[in-house]
């Protein structure tokens, strides 16, 4: 496979139930950090490094997310409600094939649906609300190395509360707001996958890719995993939301390259 250009398949189809109040008319990739979706700033990113083929999953509110790229961009063929999209960029046009996988579909099926557009090739895959400073460089070639079905980034969570610690005297030593939990890892997304990866996925509607297609790849032996040590967040709650547009409006921003 080597480290040539793969699709970038992004899940964008959820509900969003948890950041509910940030902005409701639009899903939750379509939520702004700074001027653009959180959706562009992931594919900005995967775009960085020489990525620039992307498959969005659509589904809650899918209309809103194929709006803003056919606004933006020519459509080069339509099949059904999936569209095919050349979107300008300085550093190279994206193109962006924008999927219906259904409106209730869970994460396994709407992969599944979207297997059609990767041509039985292998492909990367996220989630439409979580941004990173991965080295992808990096990440395939430890998938090459593994050579299994799929590699998924392992990320230390930041914890959802400040840290505090304090000497028995009941003083402050430290207080940092957003720290990582030095026990454990956590999924970040950011996977790599073989076109083997169909054999674990059908297009059920209520197959979670989380569930039964990882957790047949652990019994398989065809998950690997790349640690991830630098910056990761989701986008999951209202604070998370304030969390990365203020890194952004500092220019601390670590997924901008």
């Amino acid at each position: 496979m080597g480290l040539s250009s793969l699709k970038v398949v992004i899940l964008c189809g959820g509900l969003g139930t948890r950041i509910r109040g940030v902005d409701d008319d639009v899903p939750k990739p379509m939520i702004r950090i700074g001027d653009e979706p959180i959706l562009v700033h992931i594919m900005r990113y995967y775009a960085s490094w020489g990525h620039r083929e992307f498959v969005l999953c659509l589904g809650y509110k899918g209309d809103v997310i194929r709006s803003y790229f056919t606004e933006r961009g020519t459509v080069t063929a339509r099949d059904g409600a999936d569209f095919a999209v050349v979107v300008p960029d300085p550093a190279g046009d994206w193109r962006v094939t924008l999927a219906d996988t259904g409106l209730n579909t869970m994460t396994g099926g709407r992969v599944a649906r979207a297997l059609r557009h990767v041509n039985g090739e292998s492909f990367m895959l996220t989630y439409g609300d979580g941004v990173t400073d991965v080295n992808v460089d990096e990440l395939l070639a430890s998938h090459d190395r593994h050579d299994r079905a799929m590699t998924l980034t392992a990320v230390r969570p930041p914890s959802r509360f400040g840290e505090v610690r304090y000497g028995p005297d009941g003083v402050a030593t430290s207080f940092n707001e957003k720290p990582q939990t030095s026990e454990g890892r956590i999924s970040g997304g950011y996977f790599v996958c073989r076109p083997t990866v169909a054999g674990y996925l059908s297009e059920r509607d209520d197959l979670v890719f989380e569930v039964e297609p990882m957790k047949n790849m652990v019994r398989d032996g065809q998950l690997s995993v790349f640690e991830h040590d630098g910056f990761w967040q989701c986008m999951d709650t209202h604070r998370d939301w304030e969390l990365l547009n203020e890194l952004l409006q500092r220019n601390e921003a670590p997924w901008k390259r």
